[in-house]
């Protein structure tokens, strides 16, 4: 069973993390392993399986790259761990962004970073409002497989300049 049948969901890229959290406390208090001491050994370990997934799924739904990694890796078109080709386009954009964020490290200036910064946020919002009609409008049944390509070369961009985001807070200063 995958997380979105587990919490009764239709499989979605953009869910309402609140109705999420409603289903994780739900399933957390029908399944949590103290109400069935009392249960025999297989009936327990059922139990802990549930409680165990439950857990697995709401830290997987409630986080958005999370997801879009499962639904990805759930239709086949993400692998653990692969070593996918970003556009040559985009690679110098961020060599260029790595070059402001190196800047930073050697001139640790709060607005330094805050120019870097702004860099990252206008382009992760570029990036997002490029792929937002493909989100909003998902649907398993009549998804097409340039619509996943489309999600996962979104994915690793948006990784990319995750990567970019934390090695600046690494040596930057506020």
């Amino acid at each position: 069973m995958n997380y979105f049948q587990l919490y009764e969901l239709p499989v979605s890229f953009l869910v309402d993390e609140k109705l999420i959290k409603q289903k994780y406390l739900a399933l957390s208090r029908k399944f949590h392993p103290d109400f069935y001491t009392g249960a025999d050994a297989t009936k327990q370990q059922e139990i802990l399986e549930l409680s165990t997934q439950n857990n697995k799924a709401f830290q997987t739904l409630s986080d958005f790259d999370k997801r879009i990694k499962y639904i990805l890796m759930e239709k086949g078109f993400l692998e653990e761990e692969e070593k996918f080709a970003l556009p040559q386009m985009f690679l110098m954009e961020m060599m260029d962004l790595n070059e402001l964020a190196m800047e930073v490290e050697f001139d640790p200036a709060p607005e330094k970073k805050q120019e870097v910064l702004d860099h990252i946020q206008t382009a992760e919002t570029a990036l997002l409002e490029s792929i937002m009609p493909i989100l909003s409008s998902y649907n398993e049944e009549t998804a097409i497989e340039s619509d996943y390509k489309s999600v996962k070369e979104f994915y690793y961009k948006r990784k990319y300049l995750l990567r970019i985001r934390a090695q600046l807070d690494k040596f930057a200063v506020d």
